[in-house]
């Protein structure tokens, strides 16, 4: 029987930016909204280009982490997903923190649910346990510290040597994070259902047709694809790789809207959004739950508000403020 194969997905290239468009009617809006009622507007990588634009701040979790805690803004507005925005909450919790659409989630977050935690906690009471940002502050509450994909090395590295880790919820960022330091941990079974859609087979498709661009890959990424990549990093130690590498051609496997922050960043070079076996490019649908309309109507009506019982935000901060602590050492 004759079979048929499907030919490769041709990816999306983001080509060299020699110029920007105008602000829309509706960004314009947003900005003299963002004066009148005092606000600061806090964008991830992750988001559209749209919203990119008229950011105070654009970054990675830790970055946005530390622009939130210094706030001195009456209100924060965060373009990202839920548990950016609780973070936020947290560190500031005099502010009123707003989020575009609540129900701008995460599956890394959903694949840890708290009480699950805290029952393995108290089955296993001598565990050190290195939360991955990307969980909610339910969860957060129970970590002894806090991570990102930009600094999960150098926290690990400072955790007691005497103690063992339990690394949620990531296990792909943790496999690569216990490889990188050589410390033994136990890996929650989690996932970003975005990252582990990229495959070997269709990043080989890509790298014939562009043999000479380098890949960056993020460590949410499955061991397969980190194990082809070049470069292993965060979003924002993406930039630095793009501008320090001599190929004017980076393919890059991650969410793709971190190529709109590239290509600010690094307007000379041409960036291959790294495929799926699915679709050209990779979106997180909850990133993109966030568009130019809810982040006006937020600012307009200061809602939705993220409110959190106090005693679970300080819980929260702590480990928390300890990430952000051992960071700067």
């Amino acid at each position: 029987m004759e079979t048929t194969q499907t030919a490769p997905i041709q990816a999306k290239v983001f080509a060299p930016v020699t110029s920007e468009e105008p602000l829309s009617p509706i960004q314009e809006e947003i900005l003299r909204l963002k004066k009148e009622k005092n606000a600061i507007i806090l964008a991830h990588n992750y988001q559209i280009e749209s919203i990119q634009r008229i950011a105070d701040r654009l970054g990675d979790s830790l970055g946005l982490a530390y622009d939130a805690a210094e706030a001195t803004e009456d209100v924060i507005l965060f373009c990202g997903v839920h548990f950016m925005a609780e973070t936020a909450k947290v560190v500031n919790p005099g502010k009123t923190v707003i989020l575009p659409d609540m129900e701008a989630g995460c599956s890394l977050s959903d694949s840890c649910p708290p009480e699950k935690l805290k029952a393995y906690k108290e089955a296993n009471p001598n565990l050190y346990v290195v939360a991955y940002i990307n969980c909610s502050a339910a969860v957060k509450a129970l970590a002894d510290v806090i991570c990102t994909s930009g600094n999960a090395v150098k926290i690990v590295e400072q955790v007691p040597e005497d103690r063992e880790i339990l690394f949620v919820p990531d296990q792909n960022l943790g496999a690569w994070v216990a490889k990188q330091t050589g410390r033994k941990m136990r890996l929650w079974p989690g996932s970003c259902y975005a990252h582990v859609l990229f495959t070997v087979q269709e990043l080989q498709n890509v790298q014939a047709q562009y043999p000479n661009a380098p890949i960056v890959a993020h460590p949410e990424c499955t061991e397969a694809v980190r194990d082809l990549a070049d470069e292993v990093c965060s979003t924002e130690k993406m930039i630095s790789f793009s501008r320090n590498h001599p190929s004017d051609h980076i393919i890059v496997v991650t969410e793709t809207g971190m190529m709109h922050r590239l290509q600010k960043e690094v307007p000379n070079k041409t960036f291959i959004a790294g495929p799926t076996g699915n679709c050209a490019c990779n979106d997180c649908r909850f990133m993109k739950m966030n568009t130019l309309e809810k982040v006006r109507d937020a600012l307009l009506n200061l809602e939705p508000r993220i409110e959190m019982e106090e005693n679970m935000r300080k819980a929260a901060e702590t480990p928390i403020r300890r990430m952000l602590e051992w960071s700067k050492r």
